[in-house]
């Protein structure tokens, strides 16, 4: 018998319809997925035939009924409307989720900046000033306050509607390794009370008075789980834990044995498919994360659209080089919906869990109660006792 492999992808943001507390998190009538469908870009048809369109409430909404062509009794996948348990709507969470840790408490933001005490002793131990200290675009912010760093050296600190503490600098004036270690040094100052899900380094680069330009070398320095995750128990088990993309980042590297960053979308899904070559056993851990950070918070519907149709073109490679006990999941870890004008940040929705795999019995699963189920379904397909959150999803 062959290794055991799950590939788990998560479409960042990729929601489907408002949770029924969604207007506690000041979101009102927002759909991702019907945002999205409702462009003349979106063409999914392998998703559709993996179930995305039968999927509870999905199919009640008119611009879906309008192009479903694939019969339930047609579909391949095992299907589920997730529900997400924890308190908040940002990525952190919801990757923690999906590895099976809930959590209680949303994660601190800032929405009037950060308290002086963080950034007095951010300063004392960096040795430099601040500027800025407010929610703001990323783009924005290096416009608006790039030629004052570089006259005075003050790191540029933002925040956004996430749980996120930025710090952007200039390449020439702050070398990005000397960034990493400022965030390192924010990263030990922000815990407990202020334990923000994410220090984020933000390199820019371009000429005093011109134009202001991001550069690749952007570093994410997470928050560690606070408790066991599915990730953990895997590793534990002498199991491959394989992070492509930011899946390193959000779990501070912890249970993961072997990582690769990815510049977008399409090196993601390259990186998948060249694991799709390889011998492993254990878990291929996948974020794409173009959904989310170009089209989502940019409320760009036709980019958003573009890019899932060419994931779902990806598809039949991906599914061609899956063994016979390989397992695929694909889901999402909050919505940001590209047609909600009333913010720019995440939207609280469900999220689509679609299971494809010669073992797997295709059907509909209905509404699940937490993301959790996805990691404990995964622990017990390597026939691992789960310690977190979550029932069983795949049939014996």
């Amino acid at each position: 018998m062959s290794d055991k492999r799950v590939f788990l992808i998560v479409l960042d943001s990729f929601g489907i319809g408002e949770m029924a507390d969604a207007p506690q998190y000041g979101d009102e009538n927002v759909n991702t997925l019907r945002s999205v469908a409702a462009s003349s870009c979106f063409h999914v048809p392998n998703l559709e035939r993996l179930g995305l369109f039968h999927i509870d409430g999905v199919a009640e909404e008119p611009v879906i009924r309008r192009q479903a062509t694939v019969a339930q009794s047609q579909v391949i996948g095992r299907y589920a409307r997730m529900a997400e348990r924890s308190c908040g709507k940002d990525t952190t969470i919801g990757h923690w989720e999906i590895a099976g840790l809930v959590s209680q408490r949303p994660l601190p933001t800032y929405p009037q900046g950060f308290p002086a005490q963080v950034l007095e002793e951010f300063c004392r131990r960096t040795g430099r000033g601040v500027l800025c200290n407010l929610p703001y675009s990323g783009t924005q912010v290096i416009q608006e306050y790039g030629d004052a760093h570089m006259r005075t050296g003050d790191l540029i600190v933002y925040t956004s509607a996430d749980s996120v503490f930025q710090i952007a600098a200039h390449e020439e004036i702050v070398p990005v390794e000397l960034l990493y270690e400022y965030c390192r040094i924010a990263r030990e100052i922000l815990q407990g009370e202020h334990g923000v899900g994410r220090v984020i380094a933000r390199p820019f680069v371009g000429p005093a008075g011109g134009l202001f330009t991001r550069t690749p070398h952007r570093h994410d320095f997470s928050l560690e789980p606070p408790g066991v995750t599915m990730l953990d128990q895997l590793s534990g088990k002498g199991k491959s834990v394989i992070a492509v993309g930011k899946i390193q980042d959000i779990f501070a590297g912890r249970g993961i044995t072997e990582h690769v960053y990815t510049g977008g979308n399409e090196e993601g899904i390259q990186r998948t498919l060249e694991y799709l070559d390889r011998d492993f056993e254990g878990l291929c851990f996948v974020n794409l994360v173009d959904y989310d950070m170009l089209y989502g918070h940019r409320r760009d519907v036709e980019g958003y659209a573009r890019a899932l149709s060419v994931f779902d073109e990806s598809l039949p490679k991906i599914m061609e080089k899956m063994r016979p006990e390989d397992l695929l999941m694909i889901t999402a870890d909050h919505g940001c919906d590209p047609a909600y004008a009333r913010t720019t940040d995440h939207t609280r929705e469900y999220t689509p869990l679609l299971m494809y795999g010669e073992r797997v019995k295709p059907g509909n699963m209905g509404t699940r109660e937490t993301f959790a189920d996805i990691g404990t379904t995964v622990l017990q397909y390597f026939g691992i006792d789960s310690e977190i959150a979550g029932e069983e999803l795949f049939p014996h």
